[in-house]
């Protein structure tokens, strides 16, 4: 499994890709850079890379990351979305699991709107 790191000015996360073909399509799209769009407890940008659903699904983990292909955006959750219907986060609609961040996710409830972060390959 191949590993990518997003940077913020302050912080570092590690983020472990699955095997899937569209997180295969994120990782060789890297280097980017990207300023965050926060809703609730998800944080999305646009990236370029388009792709069908893959796995979808609309309820995830905390940590989880996933590709949105209505948006043609990478989606980092940890915790509950505008449109939750329980504590777990739950995209707006399917998305593609691409992932999940390693270590403590407190760092990424942190970040706020417009905060720019590089995504390289670890």
């Amino acid at each position: 499994m191949e590993r990518i790191l997003m940077r913020t000015r302050y912080e570092q996360f590690e983020i472990e890709l699955n095997d899937s073909l569209t997180a295969w399509k994120i990782y060789e799209s890297l280097p980017l850079e990207r300023e965050i769009n926060v809703w609730g407890g998800e944080f999305y940008f646009a990236i370029p890379v388009s792709g069908e659903l893959e796995n979808g699904k609309k309820i995830l983990d905390e940590g989880e990351v996933a590709f949105w292909p209505e948006g043609d955006a990478l989606c980092f959750f940890f915790g509950k979305t505008p449109v939750s219907t329980t504590s777990r986060p739950e995209a707006f609609s399917p998305v593609s699991p691409v992932g999940r961040v390693l270590g403590d996710l407190k760092g990424l409830a942190k970040l706020s709107d417009k905060t720019s972060v590089t995504l390289e390959r670890a």
